[in-house]
């Protein structure tokens, strides 16, 4: 087996970005149409009674309530989650992911003009393409070093603390890659708690290939060693890792 290099696109330590005053999350209001069953309105919130939260009373019922989660979005069966000829919805499946365990990831941000209204005391309301648009995993990569930080997450650098802090402390993982080539979309896949089944694969006690779950041209609820290090594939420039309690 080759080893992992965990730097071989080296998680991403990208120019310095000076600190962002705060601003309120950019989310759609939910839309019936918007559901698993569905195609439509996938930048809007789903509303459907039947898809659990996670539950924060304590670790264990954190760690269940995601595994619940995973189970009901189905992103293996879901049609909101499969590929068409010109799509994958990583981030979409991510932001449902993050959604429903209460923490914030973009899947619509705003535009310059928003945020500059936002930063000024004015409020605006999310309207699609108007004062928020579609956002992407190559660009959520670097909204995450802008914004991030603002919104709960840290970032991490290795595979093993991530994955160690998702299972112990039932909090939310997440891998992004951006590509080389701008303009293409990269991947964005949720870091999951593991169970005593579903792990994580490690060499010599390191995690090499952490538990995730993904939607792209493969959806998997659960895989680890399948993809093996996908983050550094040739057509990445970076990657990296960010935690949210």
């Amino acid at each position: 087996m080759k080893e992992v290099n965990e730097t071989d696109n080296a998680v991403s330590h990208v120019e310095v970005v000076s600190k962002v005053k705060a601003i309120k999350p950019a989310v759609l209001l939910p839309n019936a149409l918007s559901n698993l069953d569905s195609v439509v309105c996938k930048f809007h919130p789903m509303i459907d009674e039947t898809i659990p939260y996670r539950n924060l009373r304590s670790v264990l019922s954190k760690k269940r309530s995601l595994h619940k989660l995973i189970k009901k979005l189905d992103v293996k069966q879901s049609a909101r989650y499969q590929r068409t000829p010109e799509d994958t919805y990583c981030n979409v499946y991510s932001f449902d992911y993050c959604y429903f365990a209460k923490v914030y990831l973009p899947t619509v941000w705003w535009t310059d003009a928003a945020i500059k209204q936002l930063q000024e005391g004015i409020d605006v309301t999310p309207v699609f393409n108007k004062t928020v648009r579609p956002i992407y995993s190559s660009a959520i990569h670097d909204w995450f070093f802008k914004w991030g930080e603002s919104f709960g997450w840290k970032q991490m650098t290795s595979l093993t603390e991530i994955q160690q802090r998702v299972t112990e402390e039932g909090g939310v993982g997440i891998i992004c890659a951006k590509r080389k080539t701008a303009g293409l979309s990269g991947h964005i896949v949720p870091i999951v708690p593991e169970t005593e089944k579903k792990k994580a694969f490690r060499e010599n006690g390191e995690v090499l290939f952490p538990l995730q779950s993904q939607a792209g041209k493969l959806n998997y609820n659960y895989f680890a060693r399948k993809r093996r290090d996908w983050w550094n594939h040739s057509r990445y420039s970076s990657f990296v890792l960010y935690y949210h309690e």
